[in-house]
């Protein structure tokens, strides 16, 4: 396939303008392809006439295809590109005929049985370039039109789109034309959806899910559609452009690759967001961060769309922001910002420390294959703390007050970096386009350290080092002991201050504890000073805001990887102060630090059970803590880790067999495949009670499951069968995109590292063969979760590092293995640290 390069689309862009789609999908065709009929209307400038250019298309087959009512060669075809030659001046029309396929990657139109009861249902994802899996177009944002759409279903289906779908009979479906979009926001959910409508402020609201799912999304309805108008009315009061679409349709769709996708008037969402197990209240805060992300897409990305996609942070960067801020403003969940820190933030930092690191807004995105790379830690969760810190150094009013102009400015059309440094800076008297630069343009994570230098009379100034050159507005916590409370860290008070520092700024007498970016308003690693260390190591727990112990939590994790604090050292304080832990999410990402990386790769084989053990105890103290059922979120935090590190059967083995933790919870479908996937990697379990298992649970969950914990079996037939699932070339058995998630997820186990040794050497080669006859989404799922990361050697490191070096792997795969390969060379480092 031709990917699209920068300069072709703007070459397009100064070409044509597109003018109306006309798209008439059937869906009746059978199980493999559908039929899809577009007619595009567009326009040549008078400038450019007899020029040349394509439109794009990746069909089954191309039937027929005509211009302004003569035919053209179908044969014509390159790849993806229909070239439309020697075009005059004023008005076209192209009608293009094919017959495309279904994908079952979670890519174009993808389609999916529920094994629960059968049913089929259908939804697209076109970002980037996949609109050309669906139907006909000229693939590239800045060329915005309308879009009039039909579609032919099996009888009973409904059918969702951008606008109000109106049913003609006969499975014959219209959706009312959209207002100028881009391509690849154009949307279609077609199935026996169960379906609960409402309507706010005069607008039809829908939620959507598969009919298997309904007593789900029903119980929580109510909740999902709060958030909802709670964050419509919150988004009102601060942009002044309206809601710019008909209808707010939320559909909930199997097998999606993303968390979600802001298709204006039809967002569609994993639907592991309609919970049918047990959840903690933090899950549904990032249920709801979700939903106010996607809603604040519909202003950012969607009526203001970027030119091209080297300005994708001017979408994700913006909606992470809002969808943070908005959810603390607007619903229940009121402390979103402690899960952002501990839980998102790191994923931008890791990110910012690879090789494949970018500025969040990147001068030179040169195709569409490179830009899909930067959909990563730095556009969301760097960009969204840049902006963080812009709104601390700028001040909210003037930041919205910018916004407001450049939605105004730009309403359905698109814009760049430029034109919204333009409109910030037009509402502010601070140098705006300088802070772009130093915080846009440059990559990388700062690194700030407290330099304490005493005086005579007993008091000290504080200094703030900084490794980098971007400025930051921070402020400084003073924590005292309280004596007269068993030693307890307070709060003396926060110091904001501007780094760099004119002069060291006088703290008066030394307090305990030092902590810089106090509530973690800007984007930089902090360190701790001796003393301040050492204050940590029995206060943590004691520090009053959430917030405040996240900012330390990442220190220390930071402090982890870059070698400087051992791992045991975090096992140990984890150890101490997670059991006085009041916060879901900081119990949460420190639990999964230290499991996922510290027990799973940071450690040696020999240090492993160890680690393991520390766990153990460390969760059975948290269940012992809510015996009396005051905290069900945090026991069920507490249940699913000690199940994960659990290094003997016995103990979870009698929860499956009874059905239950003793003093609860009972165990659900989830709790119960957790157990059984532990049982299996410790070659506790077998295949019958994996079908046996399956068979109580015959949802599309439960078949993740199975395909999970059949590849954890400690069996070399097991692990022959499960790679052979993954990467044998035979089409009509792939997986989809969740089966081989699920599989992968299975196969590669810190236990089982002798018996799998023999796949590493097959696993390079094998990888970029599948990558390339499979596409971006597998390439993701290959270089992400089929990676042998708990093979931690030297070995692993140079195979992966020659198989770079050979230039085979696809753009996708190759930036997964970069990434993985740097964190693989940074477990070692530990170890040998």
């Amino acid at each position: 396939m031709s990917v699209l390069t920068r300069d072709e689309a703007h070459n397009r862009a100064q070409l044509l303008d597109v003018h109306r789609y006309t798209i008439e999908l059937d869906l009746t065709t059978g199980d493999e392809t559908f039929d899809s009929r577009t007619e595009i209307r567009f326009s040549v400038r008078a400038d450019s006439a007899n020029a040349d250019t394509f439109v794009e298309v990746k069909p089954a087959e191309l039937r027929s295809v005509t211009l302004d009512g003569q035919p053209l060669d179908p044969d014509s075809l390159d790849q993806n590109r229909l070239p439309l030659k020697n075009l005059a001046a004023g008005e076209h029309e192209l009608r293009v005929d094919a017959r495309m396929r279904y994908s079952r990657t979670g890519e174009g139109m993808h389609r999916f049985t529920d094994p629960s009861d059968g049913e089929t249902y259908v939804y697209t994802q076109l970002f980037m370039d996949d609109v050309q899996r669906v139907f006909a177009a000229f693939d590239q944002p800045d060329l915005k039109a309308v879009f009039e759409l039909s579609v032919t279903a099996p009888e009973g289906w409904t059918v969702l789109a951008n606008g109000v779908t109106e049913h003609l009979g006969e499975g014959r479906w219209r959706a009312a034309p959209t207002p100028l979009i881009s391509t690849y926001l154009v949307a279609v959910a077609a199935g026996l959806w169960h379906s609960v409508r409402t309507e706010h402020r005069g607008l039809p609201f829908g939620l959507h899910c598969r009919r298997s799912l309904a007593p789900y999304l029903d119980t929580d309805a109510e909740e999902i559609l709060d958030v909802t108008r709670a964050c419509f009315d919150r988004y009102h009061e601060k942009f002044d452009e309206p809601y710019p679409f008909d209808s707010y349709d939320q559909a909930f769709v199997p097998e999606f690759n993303a968390g979600a996708m802001e298709n204006p008037g039809l967002v569609t969402f994993r639907d592991e967001f309609v919970f049918r197990s047990a959840v903690t209240d933090t899950e549904r805060q990032t249920r709801a961060m979700v939903i106010a992300h996607e809603m604040a897409h519909m202003w950012f990305g969607d009526l203001v769309t970027l030119k091209w996609w080297d300005d994708i942070w001017l979408n994700e960067s913006f909606a992470e922001y809002m969808g943070y801020q908005t959810t603390a403003e607007a619903t229940r969940f009121a402390d979103t910002w402690v899960d952002f820190g501990i839980a998102r933030k790191g994923w931008g930092y890791n990110a910012d420390q690879r090789p494949s690191t970018h500025p969040v807004a990147p001068e030179a995105v040169d195709d569409t294959a490179a830009a899909l790379l930067n959909f990563d830690g730095i556009s969301y969760a760097k960009g969204a703390s840049a902006l963080r810190q812009l709104v601390a150094w700028l001040g909210e009013k003037d930041f919205l007050a910018g916004i407001n102009t450049h939605f105004a400015r730009h309403k359905f059309g698109n814009a760049t970096l430029a034109d919204f440094i333009d409109s910030l800076a037009g509402a502010t008297e601070r140098d705006v386009h300088a802070w772009a630069d130093a915080w846009l343009r440059t990559t990388g994570v700062d690194t700030l350290t407290p330099a304490v230098t005493p005086a005579a009379d007993g008091t000290c100034a504080l200094t703030v080092e900084r490794t980098g050159s971007r400025p930051h507005r921070i402020t400084v916590g003073l924590y005292d002991r309280d004596l007269a409370n068993e030693g307890r860290l307070v709060l003396r008070e926060r110091v904001g201050l501007d780094v760099p520092q004119p002069a060291p700024h006088p703290l008066g007498k030394r307090p305990a504890l030092l902590l810089l970016n106090d509530g973690d308003l800007t984007y930089a690693k902090v360190r701790f000073d001796a003393e301040s260390f050492e204050a940590l190591r029995t206060g943590l727990s004691g520090l009053p805001d959430p917030l405040t112990r996240a900012v330390v939590w990442n220190a220390l994790r930071d402090a982890v990887r870059d070698g400087e604090l051992p791992p045991a050292a975090y096992l140990d304080a984890a150890r101490t102060h997670l059991p006085h832990e009041t916060d879901l999410a900081l119990v949460e990402g420190v639990l999964a630090f230290a499991t996922e990386h510290v027990a799973g790769r940071y450690v040696t084989p020999e240090d492993r059970p160890a680690a393991l053990a520390t766990l153990s105890a460390l969760c059975r103290d948290l269940i012992r803590r809510t015996e009396d059922g005051d905290s069900p979120g945090l026991r069920l935090l507490a249940v699913r880790h000690f199940i994960d590190v659990a290094a003997h059967p016995d103990t979870i083995a009698a929860w499956l067999a009874d059905g239950i933790v003793p003093g609860g919870p009972e165990l659900d479908p989830e709790l119960r495949w957790r157990i059984l996937g532990r049982l299996a990697v410790l070659g506790a379990t077998d295949e019958a009670a994996i079908a046996a298992e399956r068979e109580r649970d015959p949802s599309a969950t439960g078949q993740e499951g199975a395909a999970r914990c059949r590849a954890a079996l400690p069996d070399p037939e097991a692990k022959r069968a499960a790679w052979e699932a993954m990467f044998a070339a035979d089409s009509g058995a792939e997986l989809s995109n969740y089966l081989f998630i699920a599989t992968a997820r299975g196969f590669w186990q810190p236990e089982q590292a002798d018996l799998v040794r023999e796949y590493v050497p097959r696993y390079y080669p094998d990888a970029v063969a599948v990558a390339a006859r499979r596409g971006p989404a597998i390439a993701a799922a290959v270089g992400r979760w089929a990676f042998p990361a708990h093979i931690v050697d030297a070995e692993n490191l140079a195979l992966g590092e020659a198989c770079l070096r050979d230039g085979t792997p696809n753009t996708a795969l190759r930036r997964w293995l970069t990434d993985e390969l740097d964190d693989l060379s940074r477990a070692l480092r530990i170890r040998r640290a």
